[in-house]
Order: C-alpha cells, then structure tokens, then sequence
C-alpha cells in the first residue's frame, strides 16, 4: 500500500500554527514512508473563503518548505462530482430529502431541551418501512440528509489516542447537501478522501466528532477506511486555548518578525511529538525519526522563549550570505539603502551570535548605513574630560594606523597604557559615539568594518 496523507486547510483565514504542525506532521509521514502527501483546499464556505487567505496558505506552506505531492486540489471545482456522489447516495436509500424549516428545526430542538433531551433533528422526513411521511409542502426547497445507521457503533483504532466508538444511535441524520444542492462540509471530505485514495487522515483532534460521521458515509459508499490520527491541540503558556496573544498569528508573521524557517520546523515537531530528550535537529533527521505512535494524547503548550531560544541556535548556524540577503530585505523594508562598504555578510557575521531574531540582526546593522545621532544623556556619561586627551591622541593615531581589527586593538591597548585607563573608559565612549549605543561586540572589530574615514568622522564630531 502506497500510504497517502493530506492537508486539507479551509482559506477563511491565515495558515496559523496549529495548521503548519498539522500540515508537517502529514507530510513527515508520507516523506518517511515514501508515500504522496497532498494539498487540499476545502473552499465552499464561500461567505468567509478568500483568495488572499489561500496564497496566505500556499505562501507559508513554501515558506516551511512543505512540499507537495498532488494538488492543491479546489473542492468549489469539485462540484459536479459532489452532486454525482449525492444522487448515488439518494437513489441507493442512503440518503433523502428533508423539507423541515429552520424554524421548525429550533421548535424542535428547544422541546428536547425542556424535557432533558439532546437537541437533535428527530428523522420525520426519514424514509422506514410502512411510515408515512409528511405531504411535501409548497415552495420550500429541501435539505438532503444522510441516513445514520440507528444500530451499532462507528468506531475506529485512533493512531494517537487509541480506541473510539461512538454509539449510532447517538448521532442524527447529517445534512450532506444545502438547500441550493451545495455539498456541505463533512459529505466533501469524505468524497475527496475517497476518490484521493487518502490512506492515513491526519488532523487536530476538534475533528474528533466528526470522524464517525465520516466513517459511516465512507461505509454507505462500500469505501476502505484510512486510518485516523488526531492530533491534540496546541495550548498558550497559560494552559489556556492558543490564540493570537499566546503566538496563533500568521505563519508569514513569523517570517516578518524574523523566524527561519527551519527554527520554526524544529520547534513544531516538537510541539507534542518527541524522541527521547533530542531538542535540536534538522528536518531530515525529524523525518527519519517520525512517528505517530510518539505524538503526546495531551495538548501541547506554545512556548515562544523556547522558540526564540532555537531561532537564536539556527541564526548562529546560518550561512552568512543568506543571512545577509535576509536581513538586507528587513533593512530596505524600512528604507534603509545598503552601501557598498562595509559588506552586510560582514556585519552579520559579527553580530548574529548576539541576537535571537533577524529582525534584531538588522537593528544591530542598520547603523552601519544610516547616520548615528547618540543621545545626549550617554554622551555626558561617556565622554567625561578625564578620557578626552586620551580620544584625541586616539583620533590622530587612528590616521595612520593599519586598518584591521588586530592593529586597532593593539592602538587601543596601547593607548590604555600610556594614559593609564582601563578598557571601558575607551570602549564605551567610543561605541557611543560610533553607533550610538553601549552594547556592541569588541570595539575594534567593530571600528574595522565602519573603516577609517566613518569612524575619524563620527568621533570628530565630538572631540
């Protein structure tokens, strides 16, 4: 059997972090076991679908680099078979017309309710045996709704959580088909599992209730089930339902405020799946290694500090050209113009063991390319009388000197000597006056890449 998964996003929104696990987790186990991972995406809410939520999803699915097998398939281009599958179901007696109202179904629901009972639709317009029905009435335009099975269970060995039954008798007749002959949810999903040949149904586990539904269609239609694999949900740091306080934004967000993507891979696959105690690895190893059997049954909880703590290991791994391009479209996102000198692949690889975003990166570069203007209350600090002489004679050596880290810190030390300073008394004002602040990496590295005639300019300014 050649296993086949899908990821089947609905386009009334982003493609959020709960969706890119589920997404992943499908496509590890087709990669793994050398099977066909499909795109699918399930457009009929046309109320709330978008042309711009589905290029959200394509454009976070390559941005993850989730590669697709087949597809992405559209279910609104679908529609002919749909209604080919309904009529089937309508003639075989596996399906059937209901004109009740919607306002007849709330009257019904509500004196259920009051006397204890489950609201649910009570199967008068279900065809039995010997049972009349009601005379069909005049301009309402009916409802198709599966026939449930009324005996017995609809069960199945869940890869995650194990086994689920759920009594038949608990579940009324599904509505398969709108008033306008649009398929609904739960129907469309059955069919295009059946006809993608879908072998493994990996989801989020609020897809639970849904499945028994599924599974007795899939039974009127003489299918071969998949096999289910619900996924918990994904929580906040606080226990509570992930939502965009706690991280649930865009997954582009994240390429925005400065995530790599393999960062963000890492940290999904270990969003309730594990092996052992391994934390770091790249993606080929996390195929290698998936597996269902190892998905946790409990929800998983964000934790945006361990992601930042991973995104900060894959900076500091990163090729710095492509770094360098990165964190160059951040820069001219914000207008700044990149100068010949210094090189960006330079500053970044200066500066990326120090930061935990790209985002950061580019603060930390910018002011290699726009003009500094340190705040005045660091310059009273900084720039005290007792270490001007020792700046000045400083700012005339650095005239002369060879123009690399190695010899601007023997200059300095040097100069530290003769005036009898330690290393911040120079360092500090320096990186103040160079870069406006007083955090940097070691001074002389960074004099090195602003080159001479930057730095004896912006300390001439003060001195």
């Amino acid at each position: 059997m050649t296993i086949r998964t899908r990821f089947a996003p609905s386009p009334t929104g982003y493609l959020h972090i709960g969706g890119a696990r589920t997404a992943l987790f499908s496509w590890a186990y087709a990669r793994k076991l050398g099977g066909t991972f499909v795109l699918r995406i399930e457009d009929t809410d046309l109320e709330r679908s978008s042309e711009a939520s589905v290029q959200a999803i394509l454009d976070g699915m390559a941005w993850l680099n989730l590669d697709y097998d087949e597809g992405p398939f559209y279910q609104m281009q679908r529609m002919d078979r749909y209604k080919e599958v309904l009529a089937q179901m309508l003639e075989a007696g596996h399906a059937y017309h209901c004109y009740t109202t919607p306002e007849e179904l709330e009257e019904m629901r509500e004196a259920m309710r009051s006397r204890g009972e489950k609201p649910r639709y009570d199967g008068r317009w279900r065809p039995e045996p010997g049972k009349s029905l009601p005379e069909i009435p005049q301009g309402i335009k009916p409802v198709v709704r599966f026939r449930n099975p009324v005996d017995g269970v609809a069960a199945w060995d869940d890869m995650v959580k194990g086994r689920i039954v759920f009594e038949n008798s608990e579940l009324d007749d599904l509505i398969i088909a709108r008033p306008d002959g649009t398929p609904t949810y739960n129907f469309c999903v059955v069919v295009d599992d059946l006809d993608m040949n879908i072998t493994h149904v990996i989801r989020g586990d609020d897809h639970v209730n849904n499945t028994p539904r599924q599974i007795n269609i899939l039974k009127a239609l003489g299918a071969t089930l998949p096999q289910y694999a619900h996924v918990p949900m994904i929580l906040g740091s606080d226990g509570e339902r992930l939502s965009k306080r706690h991280g649930a934004v865009s997954v582009m967000q994240y390429a925005e405020d400065g995530y790599l993507p393999e960062a963000l891979i890492n940290y999904l696959s270990r969003l309730g799946w594990s092996h052992g105690d391994e934390e770091i690895f790249p993606v080929w190893q996390f195929v290698s290694w998936f597996d269902l059997e190892h998905i946790s049954k409990s929800a998983a909880q964000f934790n945006p500090e361990k992601l930042n703590w991973l995104n900060q290991h894959y900076i500091k791994l990163a090729d710095n050209a492509r770094l360098a391009e990165l964190t160059g479209k951040h820069l001219l996102s914000r207008g700044v113009q990149l100068k010949v000198a210094p090189k960006l692949e330079d500053v970044v690889s200066l500066y990326k063991g120090r930061v935990t975003t790209l985002v950061e990166l580019a603060d930390e570069a910018e002011v290699f390319y726009i003009d500094v203007h340190p705040e005045q209350s660091l310059l009273d600090e900084h720039l005290v009388p007792e270490v001007l002489p020792a700046l000045r004679e400083l700012f005339e050596r650095l005239k002369q000197v060879e123009w690399d880290a190695v010899h601007l810190a023997s200059l300095i030390k040097g100069l530290l000597a003769d005036h009898q300073l330690k290393m911040p008394k120079i360092a500090m004002p320096l990186r103040v006056m160079l870069v406006g602040q007083t955090q940097t990496p070691s001074v002389d590295a960074v004099m090195s890449l602003f080159g001479r005639e930057t730095v004896l300019e912006r300390i001439s300014r003060y001195l």
